[in-house]
Protein backbone atom coordinates (compact mmCIF):
# COMPACT_ATOMS: atom_id res chain seq x y z
CA UNK A 1 0.00 0.00 0.00
CA UNK A 2 1.26 3.20 -0.87
CA UNK A 3 2.26 6.31 1.34
CA UNK A 4 -0.04 8.63 2.34
CA UNK A 5 3.23 10.82 2.21
CA UNK A 6 4.51 9.08 -1.58
CA UNK A 7 3.71 12.26 -3.83
CA UNK A 8 3.04 10.24 -6.83
CA UNK A 9 -0.57 8.70 -5.53
CA UNK A 10 -2.44 8.16 -2.43
CA UNK A 11 -4.43 4.41 -2.25
CA UNK A 12 -7.90 5.25 -2.87
CA UNK A 13 -9.22 3.24 -0.13
CA UNK A 14 -7.14 5.66 2.26
CA UNK A 15 -8.21 8.96 0.17
CA UNK A 16 -12.13 8.05 0.84
CA UNK A 17 -11.75 7.25 4.40
CA UNK A 18 -9.76 10.53 4.95
CA UNK A 19 -12.40 12.15 2.84
CA UNK A 20 -15.48 10.94 4.45
CA UNK A 21 -14.40 11.29 7.71
CA UNK A 22 -14.18 15.45 7.46
CA UNK A 23 -17.28 15.51 5.07
CA UNK A 24 -19.31 13.73 7.94
CA UNK A 25 -17.63 15.55 10.53
CA UNK A 26 -19.04 18.75 9.06
CA UNK A 27 -22.57 17.68 8.68
CA UNK A 28 -22.37 16.75 12.34
CA UNK A 29 -21.14 20.34 13.29
CA UNK A 30 -24.38 21.73 11.22
CA UNK A 31 -27.12 19.55 12.48
CA UNK A 32 -28.24 21.22 15.64
CA UNK A 33 -31.06 17.93 15.17
CA UNK A 34 -29.27 15.12 14.46
CA UNK A 35 -32.05 12.94 12.09
CA UNK A 36 -31.41 9.92 9.66
CA UNK A 37 -31.30 12.08 7.35
CA UNK A 38 -27.44 12.02 8.37
CA UNK A 39 -27.16 8.67 6.96
CA UNK A 40 -29.38 9.63 3.34
CA UNK A 41 -26.33 12.48 3.16
CA UNK A 42 -23.11 9.91 3.63
CA UNK A 43 -25.08 7.80 1.06
CA UNK A 44 -25.02 10.40 -1.07
CA UNK A 45 -21.17 11.60 -0.12
CA UNK A 46 -20.37 8.13 -1.14
CA UNK A 47 -21.85 7.96 -4.55
CA UNK A 48 -19.91 11.68 -5.09
CA UNK A 49 -16.70 10.22 -3.86
CA UNK A 50 -16.65 7.29 -6.24
CA UNK A 51 -17.52 9.40 -9.07
CA UNK A 52 -14.77 12.19 -8.18
CA UNK A 53 -12.37 8.71 -7.59
CA UNK A 54 -13.43 7.57 -11.39
CA UNK A 55 -14.61 4.23 -9.45
CA UNK A 56 -17.74 3.54 -11.71
CA UNK A 57 -18.69 0.81 -9.05
CA UNK A 58 -21.08 0.68 -6.05
CA UNK A 59 -19.78 1.61 -2.31
CA UNK A 60 -20.08 -1.88 -1.57
CA UNK A 61 -17.63 -3.05 -3.64
CA UNK A 62 -14.19 -3.53 -2.17
CA UNK A 63 -12.22 -4.51 -4.53
CA UNK A 64 -10.54 -1.82 -6.34
CA UNK A 65 -7.75 -1.70 -9.49
CA UNK A 66 -5.36 0.61 -7.69
CA UNK A 67 -3.34 1.28 -10.70
CA UNK A 68 -6.52 2.81 -12.24
CA UNK A 69 -7.65 4.48 -9.25
CA UNK A 70 -4.66 6.24 -7.39
CA UNK A 71 -4.77 10.18 -7.46
CA UNK A 72 -1.75 12.21 -7.30
CA UNK A 73 -2.08 14.59 -3.42
CA UNK A 74 -2.01 17.88 -5.90
CA UNK A 75 -5.57 16.84 -6.85
CA UNK A 76 -6.62 16.39 -3.37
CA UNK A 77 -7.62 20.11 -2.48
CA UNK A 78 -9.89 20.75 -5.69
CA UNK A 79 -11.51 17.47 -4.27
CA UNK A 80 -12.47 18.90 -1.11
CA UNK A 81 -13.54 21.83 -2.62
CA UNK A 82 -15.74 20.58 -4.78
CA UNK A 83 -17.44 18.67 -1.72
CA UNK A 84 -17.46 21.45 0.42
CA UNK A 85 -19.55 23.27 -2.34
CA UNK A 86 -21.94 20.47 -2.30
CA UNK A 87 -23.24 20.94 1.59
CA UNK A 88 -25.27 23.70 2.65
CA UNK A 89 -25.93 23.80 6.55
CA UNK A 90 -28.79 21.94 7.42
CA UNK A 91 -30.05 25.50 9.84
CA UNK A 92 -29.86 27.64 6.81
CA UNK A 93 -32.25 25.23 4.63
CA UNK A 94 -34.52 25.01 7.54
CA UNK A 95 -34.89 28.93 8.12
CA UNK A 96 -35.11 29.38 4.30
CA UNK A 97 -37.79 26.47 3.14
CA UNK A 98 -39.50 25.56 6.39
CA UNK A 99 -40.48 29.47 7.91
CA UNK A 100 -42.68 31.08 5.11
CA UNK A 101 -45.21 28.32 4.80
CA UNK A 102 -46.09 29.12 8.28
CA UNK A 103 -45.75 33.19 8.24
CA UNK A 104 -49.31 34.27 8.18
CA UNK A 105 -50.11 32.09 11.23
CA UNK A 106 -47.13 33.03 12.96
CA UNK A 107 -47.75 36.46 12.12
CA UNK A 108 -51.50 36.21 13.65
CA UNK A 109 -50.56 34.78 16.75
CA UNK A 110 -47.91 37.08 16.83
CA UNK A 111 -50.05 40.45 16.32
CA UNK A 112 -52.91 38.37 18.64
CA UNK A 113 -50.83 38.41 21.65
CA UNK A 114 -48.03 40.93 21.30
CA UNK A 115 -45.26 39.11 20.81
CA UNK A 116 -42.55 39.86 18.33
CA UNK A 117 -43.36 37.37 15.08
CA UNK A 118 -38.98 36.79 15.01
CA UNK A 119 -39.09 35.24 18.95
CA UNK A 120 -42.09 33.16 17.91
CA UNK A 121 -40.07 32.03 14.79
CA UNK A 122 -36.32 31.32 16.57
CA UNK A 123 -38.85 29.18 19.32
CA UNK A 124 -40.32 27.62 16.68
CA UNK A 125 -36.80 26.97 15.25
CA UNK A 126 -35.42 25.59 18.03
CA UNK A 127 -38.63 23.51 19.06
CA UNK A 128 -39.23 21.73 16.36
CA UNK A 129 -37.14 22.98 13.02
CA UNK A 130 -40.86 24.05 12.29
CA UNK A 131 -41.84 20.21 11.45
CA UNK A 132 -45.39 20.28 12.42
CA UNK A 133 -45.31 16.72 13.32
CA UNK A 134 -42.34 16.48 15.85
CA UNK A 135 -42.63 15.02 18.78
CA UNK A 136 -40.01 14.50 21.37
CA UNK A 137 -38.96 11.64 23.41
CA UNK A 138 -40.40 13.25 27.14
CA UNK A 139 -43.82 13.41 24.44
CA UNK A 140 -43.98 17.54 23.58
CA UNK A 141 -46.19 17.91 20.07
CA UNK A 142 -46.07 20.16 17.24
CA UNK A 143 -43.99 23.42 16.42
CA UNK A 144 -43.35 24.64 19.56
CA UNK A 145 -43.20 21.28 21.21
CA UNK A 146 -46.42 21.69 23.61
CA UNK A 147 -46.98 19.38 26.50
CA UNK A 148 -50.47 17.49 26.37
CA UNK A 149 -51.13 19.39 29.46
CA UNK A 150 -50.25 22.73 28.29
CA UNK A 151 -52.27 21.91 24.88
CA UNK A 152 -55.44 21.17 26.82
CA UNK A 153 -54.85 23.86 28.63
CA UNK A 154 -54.97 26.54 25.97
CA UNK A 155 -57.83 24.84 23.95
CA UNK A 156 -55.54 22.31 21.78
CA UNK A 157 -57.72 19.45 20.34
CA UNK A 158 -55.31 18.37 17.47
CA UNK A 159 -51.53 19.87 18.73
CA UNK A 160 -50.36 18.70 14.86
CA UNK A 161 -52.56 21.16 13.71
CA UNK A 162 -50.19 23.72 12.75
CA UNK A 163 -52.86 26.76 13.87
CA UNK A 164 -53.58 25.72 16.92
CA UNK A 165 -50.09 24.61 17.92
CA UNK A 166 -48.76 27.97 16.87
CA UNK A 167 -51.80 30.13 18.58
CA UNK A 168 -51.56 27.84 21.62
CA UNK A 169 -47.09 28.38 21.89
CA UNK A 170 -47.73 32.19 21.02
CA UNK A 171 -50.05 32.29 24.21
CA UNK A 172 -48.30 30.69 26.84
CA UNK A 173 -44.73 32.36 25.42
CA UNK A 174 -46.77 35.96 25.82
CA UNK A 175 -47.90 35.06 29.11
CA UNK A 176 -44.33 33.96 30.18
CA UNK A 177 -43.15 37.58 28.88
CA UNK A 178 -45.61 38.84 30.73
CA UNK A 179 -45.09 36.96 34.26
CA UNK A 180 -41.19 38.15 34.03
CA UNK A 181 -41.87 42.17 32.65
CA UNK A 182 -40.41 41.53 29.06
CA UNK A 183 -37.09 39.94 30.16
CA UNK A 184 -36.92 37.50 27.08
CA UNK A 185 -34.18 35.08 28.63
CA UNK A 186 -35.95 34.64 31.81
CA UNK A 187 -39.28 33.69 29.86
CA UNK A 188 -37.52 31.69 27.28
CA UNK A 189 -35.26 29.38 29.93
CA UNK A 190 -38.96 28.82 31.53
CA UNK A 191 -40.42 27.87 28.23
CA UNK A 192 -37.89 25.04 28.67
CA UNK A 193 -37.17 24.34 31.89
CA UNK A 194 -40.67 25.45 33.50
CA UNK A 195 -41.28 28.72 35.24
CA UNK A 196 -41.34 26.72 38.39
CA UNK A 197 -37.84 25.97 38.49
CA UNK A 198 -37.29 29.77 37.32
CA UNK A 199 -38.98 30.51 40.00
CA UNK A 200 -37.18 28.61 43.05
CA UNK A 201 -34.40 30.10 41.52
CA UNK A 202 -35.61 33.59 42.23
CA UNK A 203 -34.66 34.62 38.65
CA UNK A 204 -36.78 37.74 38.26
CA UNK A 205 -34.84 39.41 35.50
CA UNK A 206 -32.65 38.99 32.97
CA UNK A 207 -29.54 40.21 34.71
CA UNK A 208 -30.83 37.47 37.68
CA UNK A 209 -30.42 34.94 34.73
CA UNK A 210 -26.82 35.12 33.75
CA UNK A 211 -25.98 35.54 37.47
CA UNK A 212 -27.63 31.81 38.35
CA UNK A 213 -27.77 30.33 34.78
CA UNK A 214 -25.38 27.45 36.11
CA UNK A 215 -28.00 26.58 38.42
CA UNK A 216 -30.44 25.99 34.92
CA UNK A 217 -30.17 22.40 33.00
CA UNK A 218 -26.86 22.85 30.22
CA UNK A 219 -30.13 22.35 28.19
CA UNK A 220 -31.71 25.37 29.37
CA UNK A 221 -28.88 27.24 29.53
CA UNK A 222 -27.94 26.23 25.83
CA UNK A 223 -31.75 26.87 24.90
CA UNK A 224 -31.80 30.43 25.81
CA UNK A 225 -28.51 31.00 23.77
CA UNK A 226 -29.68 29.34 20.55
CA UNK A 227 -33.48 31.18 20.59
CA UNK A 228 -32.11 34.41 20.95
CA UNK A 229 -29.24 33.82 18.09
CA UNK A 230 -32.16 32.37 15.92
CA UNK A 231 -34.19 35.50 16.41
CA UNK A 232 -31.35 37.51 15.54
CA UNK A 233 -31.28 35.66 11.73
CA UNK A 234 -35.11 36.14 11.55
CA UNK A 235 -34.95 39.66 12.55
CA UNK A 236 -32.44 40.71 9.43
Amino acid sequence: MNSITNTQGIDPRVLKELLQLQTMSKISLFADNPSSSSIDESSDFSELLNTLLGQGVSSGVDTLDESNLNLSLSSLPSALGALNKSYTPLQSLTQSTAAPQFEGLIGQASLKYGVDSSLVKAVIQQESSFNHQAVSSAGAKGLMQLMDGTSSGYGVTNPFDPKQNIDAGTNFLSGLLKKYNGNEGVALAAYNAGPGRVDRLGIKTDQDLTAKLQFLPKETQAYVSKVLNHRTNFAQ
